[in-house]
């Protein structure tokens, strides 16, 4: 499998570094415009092929789109950085060009690829794409609500003492502010969090107090490193197993929306069956009323937001 990396930042390398590591891929190519970045980071991990044993996977610097021809998967994180004060408004002004920009390019030497969209806002850029590219919305996956739900498992963990990965549950919506976590969705080990909580002499999980130490984690680490790269490096290569494998796993990722759960023309991250296609489909939950109101709140905002961006890019939106 043939994989392309956009943007030789910390994400960026992050990924390179699960892929070479952990991957199964017998192509990497690494692009940035800046070719001696790109090309210092290629150097750097073919180093590491006489320390390890994994892949010996063939690993490419470049700045020129025509060396991802053929690529199965490209995973898109250049943009603009966040600046502290900075209207989010802006960022996705700047960054939705970028990425439709970028996508365009790939599109002439790697149409039948899959496309995850790590560049924030990214759920936003993802639309911009679906709607300015011949790409179809199954190939365009926004890395979303993934590095969320991930972060939930692991505040959940930390005060129940049990592994991350024997919680389970999902932040939904929007990867950002606009997100929520249906409690109904909660459960350790199997079993209903109350239930668990209760039977443990634990005190219950309140899902919106949850939810508010999920957000202020992720600012938490922005405030301290300027950015998040570990976490996203990982969600991002949990999708891609995904579809170099056909898992069918089902992951919180930002997908088009085509009239699941009453809503349309917005990427909102839901439970999805990711398999060799990509978002294959959106699996149907019995939200509550309330919860259906909260999913239907945040397409609006978002799609506020799209109509400003378009407005005032020319972008299609």
């Amino acid at each position: 499998m043939k994989i392309g990396v956009i943007g030789a930042g910390a994400v960026g390398v992050g990924v390179c570094n699960y892929l070479l590591t952990m991957g199964s891929v017998s192509e990497l190519v690494l692009l940035d415009q800046n070719l001696e970045r790109a090309e210092g980071e290629v150097f750097d991990f073919r180093h590491t092929a006489a320390l390890t044993f994994s892949k010996n996977t063939h690993i490419i610097a470049t700045d020129d789109y025509l060396t991802l021809i053929g690529a199965d998967i490209v995973v898109i994180t250049a943009g603009a950085q966040i600046k502290e004060g900075q209207p989010r408004s802006e960022l996705a002004e700047v960054n939705s060009q970028i990425g439709v920009e970028i996508a365009k390019k790939i599109e002439r030497v790697a149409p039948g690829a899959k496309l995850i969209i790590v560049t924030n806002p990214c759920d936003i850029v993802a639309h911009f794409i679906v709607k300015n590219t011949q790409y179809k919305a199954q190939q365009v996956i926004s890395s979303g609500c993934v590095i969320d739900t991930a972060r939930l498992m692991s505040i959940v963990a930390g005060r129940i003492n049990l592994d991350p990965k024997n919680v389970f549950g999902y932040v939904l919506g929007e990867h950002g502010s606009n997100c929520f976590t249906p409690k109904s969705l909660i459960s350790i080990a199997g079993q209903p969090a109350d239930y668990y909580c209760d039977t443990h002499r634990i005190p219950r999980i309140d899902a919106d107090e949850l939810l508010e130490s999920v957000k202020q984690a992720g600012f938490e680490i922005f405030k301290r490193k300027r950015n998040t790269t570990h976490g996203i490096a990982a969600s991002v290569f949990r999708i891609i197993q995904a579809i170099m494998i056909n898992e069918r796993s089902v992951l919180p990722v930002g997908s088009m929306m085509q009239g699941d759960y009453g809503l349309e023309n917005v990427v909102l991250s839901l439970p999805t069956i990711i398999g060799s296609n990509g978002a294959e489909s959106i699996l149907q939950h019995p939200f509550s009323d309330e919860e259906q109101k909260t999913l239907q709140k945040i397409a609006q905002n978002l799609q506020a937001l799209i109509a400003n961006v378009a407005a005032n890019t020319g972008l299609k939106g």
